[in-house]
Order: structure tokens, then sequence, then C-alpha cells
């Protein structure tokens, strides 16, 4: 899922192609893509683009008399910026946004269709559409640790909860907490202040981080390889492979249709956190460290 780094590239890219010029058409593919119709897409149409907004991961489009769009990418949804006239691609198209000056298509590689838009009117009811996540770029500590202590989540959970922090999945939690050396499984409520504060410089820096990457990666150009794999990641999409700062094996815990990288040597002291899938098959002789995972997989001796 596109998270904080992307969307603000995705918006900062849009201003000098998009802003202040006339929506032409928008061509929908997908009947799912449109979640709410007041006002009508119609009328945006024909109407100025006024600015974009970040809302936590999603792409606010503003226009004249408080109306907006707004657009979610979900897991895989993905904007291209193609020529003037530009057709909605195939299989995996959703839309068009026509312009003047070219057109920007949206994607979806999923047969989930997940991405959204929605229209508002009014700032009420843009509002509704904000899960109210602290952006951690613009807090200073003590609304931070405010926040990660409102509830005791493990701190994989409570870094991707959207109403909590604002603008961070899968991906930069990872690389977040393998920067503050600590375990995705510690509790919020159990951190010590300067766990705390680790956590949140490590929060700011990586994000800050990502964000000026993905802008010299892109250039005058359009976000063309959003992906939540990127090289120069420490843990995130590396498991099995070493950790960069300490040289010890990048693992994983994998729940649902998602998954947590992090490395043992830096974030666990040596100890294998628990994969739902093989604790369940080995349970008991589940390893607890680096050795006794090397130790299995070797097998018996001669």
């Amino acid at each position: 899922m596109p998270e904080l780094p992307d969307i603000t590239v995705y918006i900062e890219r849009l201003r000098p192609r998009v802003e202040g010029r006339v929506v032409r058409d928008i061509e929908l593919r997908s009947p799912f893509l449109l979640r709410s119709v007041d006002p009508p897409l119609a009328e945006f149409v024909g109407q100025p683009v006024r600015g974009f907004r970040r809302l936590g991961k999603r792409i606010v489009w503003c226009f004249d008399d408080e109306r907006f769009l707004i657009l979610h990418l979900m897991i895989a949804g993905r904007l291209y910026w193609k020529p003037p006239g530009a057709k909605v691609p195939g299989k995996v198209g959703l839309a068009a946004f026509h312009f003047d000056s070219g057109t920007l298509t949206l994607t979806e590689a999923s047969s989930k269709k997940r991405a959204s838009l929605h229209t508002a009117r009014g700032a009420a009811a843009l509002a509704r559409h904000d899960p109210g996540g602290l952006d951690v770029l613009t807090a200073d500590l003590a609304a931070f640790t405010a926040v990660l202590a409102r509830e005791n989540h493990t701190l994989k959970r409570a870094l991707t909860d959207p109403r909590l922090f604002d603008g961070i999945g899968n991906a930069f939690s990872d690389e977040i907490l393998h920067a503050a050396r600590l375990s995705p499984l510690a509790l919020t409520r159990g951190l010590k202040p300067d766990a705390v504060a680790r956590l949140f410089e490590a929060a700011r820096a990586t994000l800050t981080d990502w964000t000026e990457r993905l802008r010299a990666e892109v250039g005058d150009g359009f976000p063309e390889k959003v992906t939540a794999f990127r090289d120069g990641m420490a843990v995130h999409g590396r498991f099995g492979k070493p950790c960069p700062a300490c040289g010890a094996e990048v693992q994983r815990v994998r729940y649902a249709e998602n998954e947590t990288n992090y490395c043992p040597g830096c974030q666990t002291c040596g100890r294998l956190l628990a994969d739902r899938a093989l604790s369940r098959l080995l349970k008991d002789d589940w390893p607890r460290t680096q050795e006794e995972l090397e130790e299995i997989r070797r097998g018996p001796g001669p």
C-alpha cells in the first residue's frame, strides 16, 4: 500500500501537471471504484483543480465551493501520468482523469477491487474521511507519547493503525521499528520513556529519509515504480537476507495477508518471534534463537 512518502511524492508531482487545470473528462472503467455520489462525479467535469492535500493515505483533490474528490489507492492502486487522450489500461485499469496537459490513469493489479473514489461537499463531509491519526512529522514527543499509550497494542499494530498514526503502513512500520531497535511485538504501554523517544525519532527520520529518496528517484518525472519493496530497505521484504546493521538473518511473522519483517539481532535480543504457520506445526519445538533455527534447517546429524 502506498504510504506517507509515496503519497507525498504523488501529490508533489501532480501539482505542476494538474493544479489550476480543468478536468475535461472522468472515465470510469470499474463501477466499484466510485463509493459516493454527493456531489455527483459529473459536477467535477469542466472544473479546475484548485489543489491537493494528503489525508492519511488518501489523495484529496480540492475544487471550488468546497467540493472534493478523495482517492484511496489501498494496497494495489497505482497512478500513471500519460499523454492527453490516453485510454484506461486493459484488465487492471479503473479510471482515467483527462486534462489538456495529459491523462492521469488509475490501475489496480488485484482481483480484489479495494481502491476507492469518494466525492464530498463541505469541510465536514471531508473530515469524515479522516481516520484521525497523528502526523509524526508535525507532532512533538509529548503528543506522540500520548497517542502511543492511548491503547495497549503491539508496536506493529499501533504504528499501522490509521486512527493512531497518520500514513504509516506495513512497509515503513517495519523500517521504523528496525531503526528504533524495538520488537514489533513489544506492547505500547510497556515501553520506557527512552524507548518511546527512540521510536519517535526513528519514525520521523525514516519517513523523512524515504520521502527524500523517492523525490530524488523520481526527479521531475512521475512516480512509476511505487512498491512496498524497495532496494535500500533494512528489513521489509528481506526475509532470509542479512540485516545491513548486524548481519543477522532477517525473520518474519506472518498473519492474514501480511507479514512483519524484523532483525532478531537488532530488535529482539536474538530471540525469534513465533511465526503462526510454523509454530503451529512445531509447537514446543519452535526455535527460540537463530542458532536453534539453523539446527532445525540442517536436520539431524550423521
